[in-house]
C-alpha cells in the first residue's frame, strides 16, 4: 500500500456547492486538517459535506460561522474519506473564503 501526502485547495468565488476533494476509486484518504481562511473582513459561514458512493449527502458542518480575517480549523480529529467519496464546501458569500485540506492518500 502506497501512502501519499497531498493537499486540496479551493478559492470560493461563488456561493454554489464546490468540490474540495474526491477520493480515487481505489483510494482511502485520511483528511488531517481542513483550514478555512476569511480574507475580506466579513463574517460569512461555510457548509462542509461528504457525499458517499451512492450519492447520499452527509453534513459535517452546516453553516459554520467564521470570523473576519480569521483562520478556522474545521476538524478536531482525522476524517476518513472512502473510495469515490467527495468533500464539498459551500460559502454563504462569494470571494471571501479559501479552503485548504491536508490529506494522506492510501492506495
Amino acid at each position: 500500500m502506497a501512502h501519499t501526502y497531498t493537499n486540496a485547495k479551493v478559492d470560493l468565488t461563488a456561493t454554489s456547492v464546490t468540490t474540495l476533494y474526491t477520493a480515487g476509486s481505489s483510494t482511502v484518504a485520511i483528511v488531517k486538517s481542513i483550514l478555512v481562511s476569511e480574507d475580506a473582513g466579513a463574517t460569512p459561514t461555510i457548509t462542509l459535506t461528504i457525499t458517499d458512493a451512492d450519492d447520499a449527502v452527509f453534513s459535517i458542518y452546516k453553516t459554520k460561522a467564521l470570523t473576519a480575517n480569521g483562520t478556522t480549523e474545521l476538524l478536531s480529529a482525522p476524517l476518513v474519506v472512502k473510495a469515490s467519496e467527495i468533500l464539498k464546501v459551500t460559502a454563504s458569500a462569494a470571494n471571501q473564503l479559501h479552503v485548504v485540506a491536508s490529506i494522506l492518500e492510501i492506495t
